[in-house]
């Protein structure tokens, strides 16, 4: 069947900006990530000290991403305006004094605090989504977000591994460890990081009170029918994918008895395959494949995963089953997020992937929510069985666009 023929969108002359600025800000990028993943193995153990149910971790989770549902279009919008090197810093900055409060606090509501300020502040992968995309080509987007990925890959890797032995020393440390990262990224940035969206490429419209407006953003976004289809496919994908985050250390301790430092190498191993994955593959594979026949592949590798973990009895069937969804996820992520970008014009990359980044941070509540909602009521496996059934879903929204003419008009 002969293939839809793209429509002729107007071509924007890209920023010229050099290798070596993708480098800082993919460095910049590390440095927070990898003080994000210290956190991963200990934060059910921070909670427990206080409350001990799968629920308070799982709404420890949603204070975060509600906060950031808030604040990340905002942000967004806020960076096509005024450009994403000074957003990018005061978000990273934000979450190094973030990560100080959550070491200190000696309550629950403290934490719960930490999680909320933090996710306010909280717009830098929207921000440095938006960073990638004024240095990217069509055909070198996909490429240049996989990086983005392969980036989180290694803050996975190394990240828990070493929250996991610096827990060693008590739960707190590593979170002051991770202050002390993300203040090293915000100072990093702030005298290497360029600048990525010229004056003269910035949205003059000036801000209204309206822009700021989370479900706002939300609503134009969806209004093209396109860009609809691939929000919903990644709001159905990061909802089974946020379970698996903040559900796994539970899981894996309830069903072969993992600590902190069983889940750091856990998590290392998940971050070594999605970094080898994102980094390396995806750039070739992108070249070979349509993107939307990349995300199907992608999510339906990662919803053999989920139904390997919800039945794996033992150790080598709970890695195989990680290695499905390590490969899935390292090939959705930039793939869908490429598609999603494509959707827009160039002064408006921040307020699209800001309404992304909001509907991800809207699947990160209710996500969580209902892992440890499942978790506690219907047992271990349960999150990652109906884990499997939304990847389903996202895949076949994806499928419903093979075939038709990309959008005309995009969002601006």
């Amino acid at each position: 069947m002969r293939q839809a023929e793209k429509p002729n969108l107007p071509e924007v002359d890209q920023p010229t900006v050099s290798k070596q600025a993708l480098i800082f800000i993919y460095a910049t990028i590390f440095l927070d990530l990898l003080g994000m993943g210290i956190l991963i193995p200990v934060i059910p153990f921070l909670v427990a000290q206080f409350d001990q149910t799968a629920l308070a971790v799982g709404l420890l989770a949603l204070s975060y991403a509600a906060a950031q549902f808030m604040a990340a279009p905002g942000l967004g919008k806020l960076s096509d305006r005024y450009g994403r090197r000074p957003v990018l810093l005061i978000s990273v900055l934000g979450t190094g004094l973030c990560h100080v409060l959550f070491g200190v606090a000696n309550t629950l509501w403290l934490l719960f605090a930490a999680r909320l300020l933090d996710g306010f502040t909280g717009g830098n992968i929207s921000v440095a989504q938006a960073y990638i995309a004024d240095v990217s080509s069509d055909k070198n987007r996909a490429r240049n977000f996989g990086l983005i990925g392969a980036t989180f890959g290694l803050g996975l890797i190394v990240g828990p591994a070493f929250g996991g032995w610096l827990s060693q020393f008590s739960v707190q440390t590593p979170a002051f460890v991770a202050a002390a990262l993300s203040l090293l990224a915000a100072a990093f940035g702030f005298f290497i990081l360029p600048e990525s969206l010229p004056i003269e490429k910035r949205q003059i419209k000036p801000i209204a009170l309206s822009d700021l407006n989370p479900l706002s953003r939300v609503g134009s976004a969806l209004q093209l029918p396109l860009l609809r289809k691939f929000l919903l496919a990644n709001f159905t994908f990061n909802f089974a994918f946020s379970g698996l985050n903040t559900n796994i250390a539970l899981f894996t301790f309830a069903r072969f008895g993992f600590g902190p430092e069983q889940n750091g190498g856990l998590f290392a191993y998940l971050g070594l395959i999605a970094a080898i994955n994102q980094g390396l593959i995806i750039g070739v594979l992108a070249n070979r494949f349509k993107e939307e026949k990349l995300a199907i592949a992608g999510l339906c590798s990662m919803a053999v995963g989920y139904i390997g973990l919800a039945w794996s009895p033992n150790l080598w069937s709970l890695y195989l089953a990680l290695a499905f969804t390590a490969v899935g996820g390292g090939i959705t992520i930039p793939t869908l997020t490429s598609l999603i970008s494509k959707q827009a014009s160039l002064h408006q990359q921040g307020a699209t992937l800001g309404a992304s980044q909001a509907l991800n941070s809207l699947a990160l509540i209710v996500g969580p929510v209902w892992a440890g909602l499942t978790f506690d009521v219907f047992g271990t496996g349960a999150p990652y069985w109906t884990g499997a059934i939304c990847l389903g879903i996202a895949a076949l929204l994806v499928t419903s666009v093979l075939g038709r003419t990309r959008a005309v008009k995009r969002l601006s």
